[in-house]
C-alpha cells in the first residue's frame, strides 16, 4: 500500500500504522484479514476549575466605572442614529448598566459555595435524583441575546445529597453570564461532579435562541438541545435512556 493510501487511512498519522496491520500483496498470504485501525475513545475535554468553582470576577479586578460603561450605552444610541438626548432616552444607559449588573450577576458568585451544604440523612437512598424543567434565561456570548429554556439535572448522589434548591441556583449562577448552551451544559455538570463527587451526572438543556428566532433566519421556535454525562450516566446507556425518559415524561 503506497503512503499516500496510508495516509487517508490515517490523516496526520502514517506511522502508526505497521507493516503486519497492511493487506499483503503476496497470493500466499493475501486471504488473511487485515487488522482494522481502531480508534481511540474519545472522553469529554475538561473544562479549567476556575470556570466552575470559584467566581469569574475577583473583588480586586479592574473594572471599567459605572460612568463609563453608561457612557458607551449613549455612545450606542447615538452610533443607531438615535439621539441620546431626547427625553425618553435621557435615562437609558443608567437602566441599561443597572439591568446588567442584574442579569450578570453570576459572575460575582462562586458555584462551590451553592453546593457546600448537604444532607446526610437518606435512608441509604441510590438512586438518582432528578430535578426536572429549570427555568432560565441566560444571554448567547456571540450577540448579547437572550436565549431561555428548561434545565434538567440528575446525579447520584454516594452517601450525601444537596438541596433541590441549590440545583436551581447553580442553574442560575452560570445562566447569568455569557454564555453559549454548550458550555452552559458542560459547567453545570463538572461544578456537581466536581463538589458533591457523585457516581454520576446528567444535564439536559432544552432551549430557544434570540439570535436565532428574531433575526438571521428569525426561525421562531426552534430549539436548542444539549446533555452532558459523567460517570454512571456516561458509561451505562441504560442509565442515560432513563434519564431521558424521566425527563421527557409521558406527556411530552
Amino acid at each position: 500500500m503506497d503512503a499516500a493510501l496510508i495516509k487517508s487511512l490515517r490523516p496526520g498519522k502514517p506511522s502508526d500504522l505497521k507493516p503486519s496491520d497492511l493487506k499483503s500483496s503476496d497470493p500466499k498470504t493475501s486471504d488473511k484479514k487485515p487488522t482494522e485501525a481502531r480508534l481511540p475513545e474519545t472522553r469529554p475535554a475538561e473544562l479549567d476549575p476556575s470556570e466552575f468553582l470559584a467566581a469569574a470576577v475577583r473583588a480586586d479586578q479592574p473594572r471599567p466605572s459605572r460612568h463609563e460603561a453608561e457612557a458607551a450605552v449613549h455612545t450606542l444610541l447615538a452610533y443607531i442614529g438615535e439621539n441620546p438626548h431626547r427625553e425618553g432616552l435621557q435615562d437609558t444607559p443608567r437602566r441599561v448598566v443597572e439591568a446588567y449588573d442584574e442579569l450578570y450577576q453570576g459572575y460575582h458568585q462562586c458555584p462551590a459555595e451553592v453546593l457546600d451544604r448537604t444532607f446526610g440523612e437518606t435512608a441509604g437512598y441510590d438512586d438518582f435524583v432528578l430535578v426536572r424543567d429549570i427555568e432560565f434565561t441566560s444571554q448567547c456570548e456571540h450577540h448579547m441575546m437572550p436565549f431561555y429554556g428548561r434545565a434538567h439535572i440528575a446525579y447520584t448522589p454516594v452517601e450525601r445529597v444537596v438541596g433541590l434548591s441549590k440545583l436551581a441556583r447553580l442553574t442560575d449562577i452560570f445562566a447569568r453570564r455569557l454564555q453559549t448552551q454548550e458550555h452552559l451544559t458542560a459547567q453545570i455538570a463538572a461544578a456537581i461532579d466536581e463538589v458533591l463527587k457523585p457516581r454520576g451526572v446528567a444535564v439536559m438543556i432544552e432551549a430557544e435562541h434570540t439570535c436565532m428566532s428574531v433575526r438571521g433566519v428569525a426561525k421562531h421556535g426552534a430549539m436548542t438541545f444539549t446533555s452532558r454525562f459523567t460517570g454512571m450516566f456516561r458509561d451505562n446507556p441504560a442509565e442515560q435512556a432513563r434519564f431521558l425518559s424521566m425527563v421527557r415524561g409521558p406527556n411530552r
